[in-house]
């Protein structure tokens, strides 16, 4: 968004999940009018609705032409400043509100490079950054020609699925033929062999590099490393855990260094950026995964608070509501250490009161999980406790569900 003269905004949130409170209440903090337009499964959810003008929902199997029906209705007593899309599900769909209603804010062409996986490694190969080897499976003469070059295994990916929704690892091409003879016939179209990619599979320690940028600048980032790849977890449960990175360490430097790149390559302007990158266990490189034009989930932006004292929800929304009057500027409080665990849980609400040690910051509440957050000035004080967490928790809580196929299943 351009800076603009100091006045009240009016902000448009789409949020297919219950994320994004903080942003709210940051913009209403500011003085600015918040609608939100959501789905059902979020109504037992706690949004803060004393300081949200109106909120919309929506059938949980609503599509585009739906949502852009129900901003056209609130546009005709509201004037738009910004559509902001608080979940990564939510992303095309502001673009083509802001683009049906003529909003200002980023276009279906630009926005599809933080939702297609197949794009955006199109685009970042095309610039020299190092990418997983990969191919669409629109055409089958190019599937067989990948599969014929690059040895199994490989991953199956929905080029628009977040995290890993329905993802597969495929050991075989006899296993990959039957796999896409099985999507060519699924009644959804979204679903058949034309919406996914297929990669070269990489063994290693997955990254993530949250970030926010301001005016096509990275003001912030911080680098930590999953404990366990994200897609093992996805695939056969277990205990999710992250933790920042040494500071100032040359692995810092180099994904600080990638994460810029591809910002520049994308072309993200404004907002926050969760990029993850794997290191490859066979020759140590750092392969671009994905980028997605949001705050990263599982309590990122919880563990990022504990850790530099700045909250990345809040931060967002100061920098979609700048004013010449107010101009964006980030002050970060201190630099120390954060990790995050976090399990499905047996027990509804369980109780983690044993978990005391000084540097456990925050217990996260979530019905039938059990989450920790924890702070250090010392990176090797939090990895140990992580690491000491998660036996705990697998002991005493840590239950484990079927992979997600589908975003409708959450």
């Amino acid at each position: 968004m351009a800076l603009q003269n100091s006045q009240q905004l009016t902000i448009l949130c789409l949020a297919s999940l219950y994320v994004g409170n903080t942003f709210i209440r940051e913009c209403h903090r500011l003085g600015h009018k918040v609608f939100l337009i959501t789905k059902e499964r979020t109504m037992k959810d706690d949004w803060d609705r004393e300081v949200v003008q109106d909120l919309i929902v929506m059938p949980n199997s609503a599509d585009t032409t739906l949502y852009i029906d129900a901003a056209s209705y609130l546009s005709r007593q509201n004037r738009f400043s910004a559509v902001v899309a608080l979940h990564e599900f939510d992303v095309l769909t502001a673009a083509f509100i802001r683009e049906h209603l003529n909003i200002a804010g980023a276009e279906l062409s630009q926005v599809r490079f933080f939702r297609d996986k197949l794009a955006m490694r199109l685009e970042s190969h095309k610039a020299g950054i190092r990418v997983p080897s990969f191919t669409s499976l629109a055409n089958y003469q190019d599937v067989k020609e990948f599969t014929d070059k690059i040895p199994s295994p490989w991953m199956l990916k929905p080029r628009a699925n977040a995290g890993g929704i329905g993802i597969k690892k495929i050991k075989s091409s006899d296993e990959l033929w039957a796999m896409i003879g099985e999507l060519e016939n699924r009644p959804l179209f979204h679903e058949r062999p034309s919406y996914y990619l297929l990669e070269r599979y990489i063994q290693g320690d997955v990254y993530h590099v949250d970030s926010l940028l301001h005016r096509g600048k990275v003001v912030f980032s911080s680098a930590s490393r999953y404990s366990r790849p994200p897609f093992n977890i996805y695939e056969k449960g277990g205990i999710f855990s992250s933790c920042i990175i040494k500071h100032n360490s040359k692995e810092e430097k180099q994904l600080f260094k990638l994460n810029r790149e591809v910002v520049a390559v994308l072309g993200l302007k404004n907002g926050p950026a969760h990029t993850e990158f794997i290191r490859s266990a066979e020759d140590g490189h750092f392969y671009f995964l994905e980028m997605a034009a949001r705050v990263g989930g599982a309590n990122i932006a919880e563990t990022c608070e504990a850790a530099y004292g700045i909250n990345l929800w809040a931060e967002w929304a100061n920098i979609e509501t700048e004013s010449q009057s107010h101009p964006y500027k980030l002050e970060t409080k201190f630099k120390d250490y954060a990790g995050v665990v976090i399990s499905l849980a047996r027990q509804e609400w369980p109780d983690t009161s044993s978990f005391n040690d000084k540097e456990m910051v925050q217990a996260i509440n979530k019905r039938f999980h059990v989450g920790l957050i924890l702070r250090s000035e010392k990176q090797e004080r939090v990895a140990a406790l992580i690491k000491d967490y998660e036996k705990r928790i697998e002991e005493e809580f840590a239950t484990s569900a079927p992979p997600i196929e589908r975003p409708e299943e959450l």
